[in-house]
């Protein structure tokens, strides 16, 4: 009887814990959109440091739990791209600890977000000697973030903006009206609407690119 009791009780903590990393996560994924999509210049840049803030007290709560850690690591790396130039690197870096560490956890926490966030820092950041960059790290981690989610729109977003990087304009375009198709996500309608404007953007770039090889081809 002892025995069952302990056991119960270790369930029934755990289901708390589970609880409160799904809210905490869920308020720093609707602050992250608000911050991404919303603000701008110097009011983003002040806005993503708060958040960071925000998130390490998540992941102090919660040091054992993937989500924590992914989504510290998708502020940071968010947060680089809109910060830009060599000062990004540092928080590029530390994005890239995060999720490594995520990705040792439960790789497939969040539908494999970790494998999808790191592979896009490892396609995005510079290669050596300024930073980690490296395009088959990059093609091996979204492919397998595209296996555990096939139908969602980050990894059919990000794998495409992957392959229009490398020029495969007409592959990516595939990627991009799969990720059109994808299912609503009704707790996170801002994120919802941004990255579909991306996408939108996206298409345009890879079709114009397509066009442009057509009429070379048509010339010569």
């Amino acid at each position: 009887m002892k025995y069952f009791i302990v056991i119960l009780t270790l369930l029934f903590a755990t289901t708390i814990t589970i609880a409160g990393v799904s809210q905490d996560v869920a308020q720093l994924q609707k602050r992250w959109a608000e911050v991404n999509y919303i603000l701008e210049g110097k009011d983003q840049n002040k806005a993503f440091e708060d958040l960071i803030q925000q998130a390490d007290k998540v992941v102090v709560s919660y040091p054992t739990a993937a989500e924590s850690l992914i989504w510290r690591g998708i502020i940071k790396s968010s947060y680089a791209g809109a910060k830009g130039g060599l000062g990004a690197i540092s928080l590029a870096k530390a994005s890239k600890a995060d999720l490594e560490q995520a990705i040792t956890i439960n790789d497939k926490a969040l539908s494999g977000s970790a494998l999808t966030s790191l592979g896009t820092l490892y396609f995005k950041v510079p290669g050596w000697p300024i930073g980690f960059g490296n395009d088959d790290k990059a093609k091996k981690m979204l492919e397998k973030a595209l296996v555990l989610n096939p139908d969602g729109i980050d990894s059919n977003y990000f794998y495409a903006d992957f392959l229009s990087d490398q020029g495969k304009h007409k592959e990516a375009e595939q990627y991009l009206l799969k990720a059109q198709q994808a299912p609503a996500r009704p707790d996170r309608p801002l994120a919802d609407k941004g990255r579909h404007e991306e996408i939108l953007a996206l298409l345009k770039h890879v079709r114009d690119k397509q066009r442009v090889v057509t009429n070379a081809s048509t010339f010569y």
